[in-house]
């Protein structure tokens, strides 16, 4: 064969491969898994079943009740979840923030405006608004000699902080203890849940590797796995969510006392599980100076800290809290030493001079008004079952922030059913415990040390 025609051969061939890879199609971006927005979908049903229901509790509260604060709040929550659960209906996300936003404001901010701008508080608001004014004229926030169920203050010497504003202010909106009360709650709630996420953040995983082998967070989606519609949690949603649930959003807006100890319950536990003493002492004492349910926590907290940090650092956390309480309790308790065993000790057992409205039929109650020495039974069954949750702080110890809400929550709702005097309300303790830190972005890990890997 001549050169002129391997030369040929040869351009033809360039050619060819050429015109093939001209025509060859561009290569497109790797397939994933479409987004499939959930517009009729089963996620934004049961959202809206859920705001559905809770406007129909609100609504029966509001037929059902003659306290005139929850009848606000029972005709405005209606409204609010009946409008949530629209929002929900048309929404393209579920468990969005819109329709919990909505919510929230039916439930929380328009009866907590109204219900203060026309001055209408129930009993515990007065007592509080009181026992301020009487820790500034007398140095004590409990009457002297109670004779009716509204001078009795069964709450800790701590609670009058939240009835200075009005004695200090006058009448005033922000004066108003309920003010203080939500936002107290929110904020500590808040600053719980913020704690729980910088404790396990993507980086903070990373740096804490022990092995290079060890599989790092990731933080775009895998190609094979599909993107979810559901928005990713953040402190803001969680909080969100939580304050408009009737449980919470209820309390909130007619001022219960309760939701301030159960938020500085959370960021108690929080801290322990982050391991600082001293900011979980504080956070214990507080909690502890404002109302007896508060004091299950000491241990459980403590516990926890001794897991997270050492042994030294929940000495430290107790002397710390100890420390606070007494700073709050003593000396008033040794200003008046009867008043404050009246107020604080025997009428929330049910021995005072009236008896506590606290009188929900569960068993500790039903033991103690109905069974011959029944009141006798009821208190060795509360003393048994902390017996049985000391047991367990000894013998599994909370390893984990939710680990110990957990342990708290049972606690408290065993404590909560067999305590003499007691209402159906009490149980916002345990639903909040148990669900928070499950909620909260984050919140089922604690910080550890270097070199370990978390665990659930």
């Amino acid at each position: 064969m001549s050169s002129g025609s391997v030369m040929a051969v040869r351009t033809s061939s360039v050619v060819a491969v050429r015109t093939a890879e001209s025509v060859r199609p561009a290569p497109g971006p790797v397939p994933v898994s479409p987004v499939r927005l959930r517009r009729r979908g089963s996620a934004p049903r049961w959202e809206t079943a859920c705001w559905g229901a809770c406007a129909v509790f609100a609504l029966l509260l509001c037929l059902w009740t003659t306290l005139t604060p929850h009848r606000v709040w029972g005709a405005c929550a209606a409204v609010g979840y009946g409008l949530a659960a629209l929002v929900a209906h048309r929404s393209a996300r579920a468990w969005g923030r819109a329709s919990a936003a909505v919510a929230a404001a039916g439930s929380v901010l328009v009866p907590l405006v109204f219900l203060v701008a026309h001055g209408w508080r129930q009993m515990e608001v007065a007592v509080v608004e009181r026992s301020g004014r009487l820790l500034l004229e007398s140095g004590t926030p409990y009457v002297p000699h109670p004779s009716e169920l509204d001078d009795y203050n069964p709450y800790l010497p701590g609670m009058a902080l939240f009835g200075l504003p009005r004695a200090v202010l006058g009448d005033v909106p922000l004066g108003d203890a309920r003010v203080w009360f939500a936002g107290v709650s929110l904020g500590a709630m808040g600053l719980a849940a913020v704690l729980c996420r910088e404790a396990v953040s993507p980086r903070s995983r990373e740096l804490r590797a022990p092995h290079p082998g060890i599989e790092r967070p990731r933080t775009e989606p895998s190609p094979a796995q599909p993107l979810s519609t559901t928005p990713q949690a953040t402190p803001a949603r969680a909080l969100l969510w939580v304050a408009a649930t009737p449980a919470v959003a209820l309390p909130l807006a007619v001022g219960g006392v309760d939701l301030p100890v159960i938020a500085l319950m959370c960021l108690a536990l929080a801290l322990a599980g982050r391991g600082s003493p001293v900011a979980a002492g504080l956070a214990l004492g507080a909690a502890a100076s404002l109302k007896w349910t508060a004091w299950p926590l000491l241990p459980v907290g403590l516990v926890l800290l001794a897991v997270t940090a050492g042994r030294r650092a929940a000495v430290r956390a107790g002397a710390t809290a100890l420390a606070l309480g007494a700073l709050a309790v003593v000396p008033v308790a040794l200003a008046d030493p009867r008043a404050f065993a009246e107020h604080v000790l025997l009428f929330p057992l049910g021995q005072g001079g009236t008896a506590s409205p606290a009188a929900s039929p569960l068993p500790g109650h039903l033991l103690a008004s109905r069974v011959p020495g029944g009141f006798a039974l009821a208190v060795a069954a509360l003393a048994l079952g902390a017996v049985a949750v000391a047991v367990s702080l000894v013998t599994r110890p909370p390893r984990t922030t939710v680990a110990a809400a957990d342990r708290l929550a049972l606690g408290l709702g065993i404590a909560m059913c067999l305590i003499p005097a007691t209402r159906f309300g009490y149980a916002v303790y345990p639903l909040v415990l148990f669900g928070w830190f499950r909620l909260a972005p984050a919140g089922r890990r604690t910080a550890r040390r270097v070199g370990t890997v978390d665990e659930d």
